[in-house]
């Protein structure tokens, strides 16, 4: 979990965080205000992705938890292509922790670090089976114990399996766009996530994530975001808009 430190009014607007705009200059912002802004993009992004989601395909925990763990530097399309084949050959956490890995590694081969990935998902589901009587923990102490998996793992697995917002899901284009909206000055997944559970209520850190995620591969790409068709460019300090 990242505790969000109990704040008053007093201390937020005595706190001051340094944004950078579109033609490279600062601006200070106090968290009240950051916070009231986040709160708007929020809302835009809600509006404008109502049917915001996990895009990994998967019928329970045990299946978004592999294909999490296979999504690593990969996509969710590739995933999604590889997963039908594995879950049915593998359909609970003791089959696949029963399989030859060899036959594992060449069924995920097309996801990149295949070989790694196939012995990550094989001892996980071992340790679900032996020591989790064949059902995915529920907890983030507990997932954290099983190979393959570190926070963003655990929170996906929390947020959308079990409906719980332990975190905030830092990936890539979380960790760009929250970075593009100054939410964030860190770099470092844990730190930027500590950042958001500060400024987005518990109860919206699981949809935070898929809006975000959703925005990155729609409008706010990575090497040249549409600014100009972007609801939250009044909002963005980072927004290239003509004139």
């Amino acid at each position: 979990m990242v505790p969000a430190p109990p704040t008053t009014p007093s201390t937020r607007r005595r706190s001051s965080h340094v944004t950078p705009t579109a033609g490279g200059s600062a601006i200070a912002e106090d968290q009240q205000a950051r916070a009231k802004r986040a709160q708007r993009v929020y809302r835009k992004l809600l509006k404008t992705y109502p049917d915001a989601h996990c895009e990994l395909k998967h019928a329970n925990a045990y299946q978004l938890l592999i294909a999490t763990i296979l999504s690593a530097q990969c996509t969710d399309v590739r995933v999604n292509m590889v997963t039908p084949v594995l879950f049915e050959r593998y359909p609970t956490p003791r089959d696949l922790a029963d399989a030859e890995p060899a036959d594992v590694e060449e069924i995920v081969r097309s996801t990149g670090f295949f070989r790694s990935k196939a012995k990550s998902i094989i001892s996980a589901s071992r340790d679900i089976a032996d020591t989790f009587a064949g059902e995915v923990p529920a907890t983030m102490e507990d997932l954290l114990t099983l190979r393959g998996v570190a926070r963003k793992t655990a929170n996906v697995v929390l947020g959308n399996a079990f409906g719980i917002n332990e975190g905030v899901v830092v990936d890539t284009h979380v960790k760009r766009i929250t970075h593009r909206l100054g939410f964030t000055n860190h770099t470092d997944p844990k730190k930027v996530e500590k950042d958001l559970a500060e400024l987005f209520p518990r109860k919206n850190w699981t949809m935070l994530a898929h809006l975000l995620i959703f925005h990155g591969r729609r409008t706010c790409y990575a090497r040249k975001p549409d600014c100009q068709n972007c609801p939250l460019a009044p909002d963005c300090p980072s927004a290239r808009l003509p004139g």
